[in-house]
């Protein structure tokens, strides 16, 4: 490796990362493994270029084969969700989610989200990110039950009639009814945004209902479920663009235009060439038959966890999963979200806290821990090997403090992520 000669302080940190991973279980539901080919794109010499502007209508010289690479970004990704337009050049998933806002609203226009403490984003109205500072937000929270409460939230959408409603969340172990939420925005005359980051590969699979066909406009992230580089994609229906054009009015007819010309010269400059190979990669292994059977295995994987989890005693917002994901309560385990990441960190298990539907506690101390199957069934991993996960979750949290415990398990752990590859 040639970082080893350039670098060898940051050439030993990537070395210490890749066995942290190797060795260990990755809990978190927003990682995951992208593939040898993903990365070689990403590490490629693209990286050299700058390619201001979009293909064929570009700021710079030398774009001819940059201009092929963005184009099959696009082209397979209107192909593979059905799309007429794609803009493949967000920096990553918050960057394009501001790109929905500045193409949609006017500072201070009404926008509406789910609450950040109920499994919202924050880029979907939380008070301390742009989407509040800039616009006015409401957000909407789950009911007492951890599910969304579609009545209420039409009820707020009628008192508050905002310009833009979003859907989709970070923590939120159900799928979405992207059909209701069109109707709630149809209602008050809102535009409405799918961010499906999460669940884009489950859409893919079709283990999760698709908003393509409903929302107005989808954003989705490409290094989730989708098992890509970290970036984002804005997908959405309606007359070709001409993003350098004059703007055209807000309207549903010119999506494509009002994305493009938010993205750039509205928010970012030069695209990152080299993500978008990587993206155009991911999308096209999104595309083989055997992504449509891993997206299904991680849905399988993740109510595997679940049982064995309600087995042992703990406590699952809503009661379970339909998605990749599980919110786990940990009031009556008598533990804090922060010690139980730290507990099961000490294992080589790995996921973070994360606040529960009317948490009791503080939002940096709170009462769950949220954890996810994705990166565990990339490396192969069925439902028999997620009770054995899930068995190992409760002894830990069951002895947080025992050193013997903790070792057996490490141990353990170690041993069975020898028998799962990544690379």
């Amino acid at each position: 490796m040639f970082i080893e000669k350039a670098d060898a302080q940051i050439a030993e940190l990537i070395k210490r990362e890749k066995q942290r991973q190797m060795e260990g279980l990755e809990l978190i539901p927003s990682e995951n493994y992208a593939s040898p080919a993903v990365m070689e794109a990403m590490g490629s010499i693209l990286t050299n270029k700058y390619s201001e502007g979009y293909p064929h209508k570009r700021y710079y010289g030398g774009n001819e084969f940059v201009d092929g690479v963005e184009d099959l970004a696009r082209d397979r990704a209107k192909k593979l969700f059905g799309v007429s337009h794609a803009n493949v050049q967000p920096y990553s998933g918050s960057p394009a989610n501001q790109a929905i806002y500045f193409a949609l609203v006017e500072p201070g226009d009404t926008v509406m989200g789910m609450h950040l403490l109920y499994g919202g984003h924050l880029t979907h109205g939380w008070k301390v990110n742009f989407s509040a500072r800039y616009y006015r937000a409401v957000q909407y929270p789950t009911g007492q039950d951890g599910y969304l409460n579609y009545d209420a939230i039409a009820e707020l959408a009628d008192q508050e009639k905002p310009r833009l409603i979003y859907c989709g969340a970070t923590a939120y172990p159900r799928e979405f009814d992207f059909k209701r939420f069109a109707k709630i925005a149809e209602s008050v005359g809102a535009y409405f945004a799918a961010d499906i980051s999460h669940v884009t590969g489950l859409i893919v699979a079709g283990v999760h209902a698709s908003p393509f066909g409903v929302a107005d406009v989808v954003m989705t992230t490409t290094h989730k479920t989708l098992r890509g580089p970290r970036g984002a994609m804005i997908l959405c229906n309606g007359e070709p663009s001409e993003p350098l054009k004059k703007p055209p009015e807000k309207s549903k007819k010119y999506l494509p235009t009002l994305i493009d010309r938010a993205v750039f010269p509205g928010l970012q400059g030069g695209p990152h060439d080299h993500q978008t190979a990587a993206i155009a990669v991911a999308l096209k292994e999104a595309m083989q038959p055997e992504f449509k059977v891993y997206g299904a295995q991680i849905v399988k994987n993740a109510k595997a966890l679940a049982h064995t989890l309600l087995d042992h005693d703990f406590t699952l917002v809503t009661g379970g999963t339909d998605n990749h994901l599980l919110l786990v309560d940990l009031n009556n385990k008598n533990l804090s979200g922060g010690e139980a990441e730290r507990a099961l960190e000490h294992v080589g298990m790995y996921c973070n806290k994360n606040t529960i539907p009317f948490d009791p506690r503080k939002p940096f101390d709170p009462s769950g821990i949220r954890i996810g199957t994705p990166a565990l069934t990339s490396r192969g991993m069925k439902e028999s090997d997620m009770e054995k996960v899930g068995m190992w979750m409760a002894d830990t949290l069951a002895h947080p403090a025992d050193a013997s415990v903790r070792e057996r398990v490490r141990k353990e752990v170690k041993a069975f992520c020898q028998d799962f590859v990544i690379y």
